[in-house]
This record gives C-alpha cells, structure tokens and sequence, in this order.
C-alpha cells in the first residue's frame, strides 16, 4: 500500500504524519511526491527509519542523512561480480568460522536517519550482536560497494564519508569498468587506500589476514 504525508500546522509549527493513499491519489512518481513537499514548506524534512519502512516494496531506496535516494536495479555484469566476490568471502569466512557474510538487499541502520544497503557486508563473530532479524544494527566490519555509473559518486564519496563516521573497519570499492577493486582502512582522520588490486594482483585485505582472491575469477567474462 502507498502512504502519503498530511501536514497539520500552527503557531509556525508543523508536523507530519503517514496517513494511506487514497486509490484516486496514487502517485507515479515517489520521488516526485518527496520533492513537493519539501517545496512546498520552509521546513527541511528529515525523514527517519519508519518512514523507510513505509516506502514502495517494488523499488530500492537507501536514507542518507534523512534524505531518501532510489537505488537503480543492478546490471548483468555487476550481479556476476557480486556473486563471485561474495563467493570467495564466504568460503574464506565459513572455513575460519570468522564471521557472517550477507548481501544485497539488507538494510545496514547505522542511525534513525542513515539506512543502507550495501553490495556485501561482513560481520565478524565477536560482533554478532547487532545482526537481527530484519537487519543489522549497526556498522559492518566490512563493506563492499560495486559502482554503477549513476550512482559512483555516492559510493565514492557520500558513503564513504558515511561509513567511516559510523566505525566500518574496511571499505572496499569495486569498479566494473577498470576492473579494479580499492581496499581502504580506517585511519586516524579519514580512510586511507591500503591497496589497489587488479586482474594481476590478488586481493588481500589487512582485516582478513591470509585474505587472497583472484580477481581474474571475480572480473571474468564467458
């Protein structure tokens, strides 16, 4: 079911609330519909994990800093990475008993107002206690994101700058186009670029010590 804002004011106060979607009402375009009311009134809407819960389940959003952003439908190409990079982590992370390996879509609520879903996420075992059922709470210990050609520049930078403020220990950024696969480390004021590893350097990772995948299995083309 969609559901609509109604807003009630007074005295220059305003608040919102989720009220259903009259059928008359349906809109073609959610995203539209956010940016009308965020026109028509001099408040800056924050929107929260509740008001994500309540969106559209036939599309992909992510909330960063009470904003919503549509998620684009991933390519052929960019499921195949997906799958074979999470392959490889799993059977490293399954063999050790390290931790927990998840992929796409999985909420990620790292605060009321910055929910997302990254490509593959890992979570080690001895921080187990922020995965629920319905998602996990909380930063990753890894993050893996793979660019699409819409939305690079929020993996790049807008989410980068986020996952860092919420404590993920490693971000690994993974460019279809180049074939290339950015591994960066915490640091003491930002991330910093641990390795760039191509189809001739096997990736490591300094979380996952003896970490080592063969990227010309992970960039392969039939």
């Amino acid at each position: 079911m969609l559901y609509y804002y109604q807003q009630a004011g007074y005295a220059g106060s305003w608040t919102f609330r989720f009220l259903p979607l009259p059928q008359p009402l349906i809109l073609t375009s959610i995203s539209r519909f956010i940016g009308e009311i965020m026109t028509k009134t001099d408040v800056k809407v924050k929107f929260t994990y509740q008001d994500y819960l309540h969106m559209p389940e036939d599309r992909r959003y992510e909330l960063v800093e009470g904003e919503f952003f549509m998620m684009p439908s991933p390519n052929e190409y960019h499921q195949r990475i997906s799958r074979e990079l999470e392959y490889a982590l799993m059977a490293f992370v399954k063999k050790r008993k390290s931790g927990f390996v998840y992929y796409a879509p999985f909420d990620v609520v790292l605060s009321d107002e910055d929910v997302v879903q990254p490509d593959i996420i890992y979570v080690s075992k001895e921080r187990r206690n922020i995965i629920t059922h319905n998602n996990i709470q909380g930063a990753p210990d890894l993050v893996v994101e793979i660019l699409s050609p819409k939305i690079s520049y929020r993996d790049r930078e807008i989410k980068r700058k986020l996952y860092y403020k919420y404590g993920v220990k490693e971000y690994w950024i993974v460019d279809p186009v180049k074939q290339t696969i950015e591994v960066l480390s915490r640091d003491v004021a930002s991330y910093k670029t641990t390795g760039m590893y191509t189809v001739d350097t096997p990736l490591s990772s300094p979380l996952l010590s003896d970490l080592s995948i063969d990227l010309k299995s992970v960039f392969y083309e039939a």
